[in-house]
């Protein structure tokens, strides 16, 4: 990565990484995956709405399941691979990096059904999370336009864009009203490697479309707050059920050290 990365990442809102991910590394990833879905943990969660997500009676739709790399160390590896956290923290500026949480997406395959509406992180995170923080995603094979890749709305990360949705699969709907409010649903979507990384802005708008192949569409979303970022009085994430309080706001548990990644 060079200036010039980073000077297009901070115009567009979002950057594609070189082959970052070593393969061994996804290998087992993947197999964190299947054992993940079947309900093989290495360990056990607050059984709580936020850690749910998809379950099987839920049927062949689009799954989504936060904090898998709390529960199977295979996707916590992919997680805390260094150089995802080091690009962030350089394509944000920030001194160091902290894992927010994380999101495993499996979309399932032939049909457009399983589309991911146009949406901001930062849309459902405003009162918690830093105005820097950004996204990695990874996927677990090769994506483009065929298999649901993600789509990124360039520069919208500077919009005041409102009324959009994840779940929405109204992607009509949703542009009219991007145009409504002026500006320009034009997509990007980037073929991508396995191996690359794509890392956007929370603001940056951006979703996917449905999966026209004959395999799901498997990958990880691994969200990251600059380390400076602190809780704010009054906001609440479902977070807070899964981690220790401490009155210090400037407190960093030595025993969650390995999630905080220095630049240098």
């Amino acid at each position: 990565m060079d200036a010039d990365d980073i000077a297009f990442y901070r115009e567009h809102g979002y950057w594609i990484s070189p082959v970052i991910v070593p393969s061994d590394v996804l290998d087992a990833a993947e197999r964190g995956m299947e054992r993940f879905y079947a309900g093989d943990h290495d360990h056990a969660l607050p059984d709580v709405p936020a850690t749910r997500g998809w379950q099987p009676e839920d049927g062949d739709v689009l799954r989504k399941n936060d904090y898998s790399s709390l529960r199977v160390d295979e996707l916590a590896a992919l997680v805390h691979h260094p150089a995802i956290a080091a690009t962030a923290a350089a394509l944000s500026g920030a001194a160091g990096i902290r894992l927010w949480h994380d999101q495993l997406l499996y979309k399932p395959p032939g049909g457009s059904a399983a589309q991911v509406g146009w949406h901001t992180d930062r849309q459902y995170w405003q009162s918690c999370t830093s105005d820097e923080m950004l996204t990695a995603w990874v996927g677990f094979h090769d994506v483009d336009e065929v298999n649901g890749a993600v789509a990124f709305l360039p520069g919208s990360h500077r919009w005041s864009v409102t009324g959009l949705d994840f779940f929405s699969q109204d992607a009509a709907g949703l542009e009219a009203s991007i145009v409504a409010q002026g500006y320009d649903p034009t997509p990007v979507v980037p073929r991508m490697r396995r191996g690359q990384v794509s890392f956007h802005h929370c603001r940056t708008v951006h979703g996917s479309s449905g999966n026209l192949s004959a395999a799901p569409r498997r990958s990880l979303a691994i969200h990251l707050q600059p380390a400076d970022n602190r809780r704010r009085a009054g906001a609440s994430h479902p977070n807070d059920t899964l981690v220790r309080h401490n009155p210090d706001p400037d407190y960093t548990d030595p025993a969650i050290q390995p999630l905080l990644w220095p630049r240098d």
